[in-house]
């Protein structure tokens, strides 16, 4: 397993190569890439010399027994047609994108499958990385997988059953924080006429100092809370609003994301199932 095949390399894709290369989990020259856009691939070789671009997906196939998947789900059907004849039982297809079934992968090819879903927070090397595994994969190649992601992230394995919400909160999470945290900078500039600049750093290093606390164990998000609101305090005042605003957001923030997902979920199975709509 010393070369790693990526097919695909637009946001996420790049990400995780960028912070395995970061690492030092990964060397250039352990890596070859392809992408449906050749200029992008050839960008990101150019920042990281060594690289390798294979001319198609098939040939990275050919070259790489690890492939990670890191196209669109509504691009796997053709993606899967030009690797299948390449593929052997001694690979291994990793797939990073959730509405894609590992029950649904292993029916179409003659190798172990398993999932790791990245988050941006990986580009720090921080954050989760949701593990799932179909039934094919051995302990050697398990262990292959969780140590690679060790070095960007947390794995933490996770079942077909949440793995939905799970994404919502460790992938989609920090664009959902983001939103809310820019609002709140809007929100202090207009009624207070701070500068954007001041309330964009103040609120940043906040957050940032916020992470601090929790990762270091020092408080917990409810005793966070409670230690800053003292009673009659102003913040108690300022939680009046978000206690009025905020329950219920996140129910139907998760209710559309799951109506989203299934919605993605039916037309991937469908498509790979060459049943179209």
């Amino acid at each position: 397993m010393d070369r790693i095949g990526f097919i695909g390399t637009g946001s996420m894709g790049s990400i995780l190569i960028e912070a395995l290369l970061s690492a030092k989990a990964l060397s250039p020259g352990q890596i070859i890439i392809s992408n449906r856009t050749p200029a992008k691939a050839e960008q990101l070789a150019e920042r990281h010399p060594g690289l390798v671009i294979a001319p198609s997906n098939a040939e990275l196939a050919k070259q790489a027994p690890v492939l990670l998947l890191c196209v669109k789900p509504l691009e796997y059907q053709v993606m899967l047609e030009q690797i299948i004849p390449e593929l052997t039982p001694e690979h291994l297809l990793i797939t990073i994108t959730s509405p894609i079934k590992l029950t649904q992968l292993e029916d179409m090819v003659p190798c172990a499958v398993a999932r790791v879903v990245p988050s941006i927070t990986n580009a720090a090397c921080s954050g989760i990385s949701l593990c799932e595994f179909g039934s094919r994969i051995d302990e050697s190649q398990k262990q292959y997988i969780l140590t690679l992601v060790t070095h960007i992230s947390h794995p933490t394995l996770v079942s077909e059953a949440f793995l939905r919400v799970s994404s919502d909160i460790t992938s989609c999470g920090p664009a959902f924080l983001s939103y809310i945290l820019q609002q709140m900078i809007q929100d202090a500039v207009s009624e207070t006429g701070i500068a954007h600049e001041a309330a964009t750093y103040l609120t940043t290093q906040m957050f940032i100092g916020m992470a601090d606390l929790l990762k270091e164990d020092i408080f917990t998000l409810p005793s966070l809370q409670q230690r800053v609101c003292v009673p009659g305090g102003i913040t108690g005042e300022g939680l009046i609003a978000l206690q009025n605003g905020i329950p219920g957001v996140f129910a139907d923030v998760f209710r559309r994301t799951h109506a989203k997902f299934a919605e993605d979920q039916e037309l991937a199975e469908r498509k790979l199932s060459n049943q179209h709509p």
